[in-house]
């Protein structure tokens, strides 16, 4: 029997269970900018930063996933939105990441953003590259040795954009 993801505003309650996720995702090395041994303050100050639209994603009341939407640059470049999503590793493959994309697509268009884009997505991280293409987004360019992946060394990244 599959179990329905919710979404939900995230609250400063579920610090702990962000944490989680992101130290998790983090700690390997090979899919988010920040280092694997970054600071639970450090991360939280930039994940639920005032600025940050957070959500979490919930299977049976447990927090599995989350995702950011902000700016993508400031001022003039504010009509474009930046999105980060993680999925707790216990969860992947259940669908959490494209429910919380198609949630973060409804959301940004809420925010009267008119695209959204991802600066850097590893190129070795094949299932986030399928998803973020099956959801619409396109590669709009390649940045050469981008990544420092923590097994594949210098690995080049895309940057990927969805108008809404």
């Amino acid at each position: 029997m599959k179990r329905e993801i919710q979404i939900r505003k995230a609250t400063l309650e579920d610090r702990d269970s962000l944490w989680q996720i992101i130290s998790l995702v983090i700690n390997k090395g090979d899919t988010y900018v920040f280092a694997p041994t970054s600071s639970k303050k450090t991360m939280m100050s930039y994940w639920l930063t005032e600025s940050n639209h957070v959500f979490v994603a919930e299977i049976g009341g447990v927090i599995c996933g989350t995702y950011l939407l902000r700016d993508n640059q400031p001022d003039l470049g504010s009509h474009i939105a930046n999105g980060s999503y993680m999925v707790h590793p216990e969860f992947q493959g259940m669908g959490i990441g494209k429910t919380m994309g198609e949630h973060s697509l409804e959301t940004a268009k809420s925010l009267n953003y008119k695209a959204i884009q991802f600066n850097i997505v590893v190129k070795s991280n094949e299932s986030a590259i399928k998803l973020w293409k099956k959801l619409g987004f396109e590669v709009i360019g390649e940045i050469p040795e981008a990544f420092q992946h923590v097994q594949l060394g210098l690995t080049n990244a895309y940057i990927m954009h969805r108008k809404l």
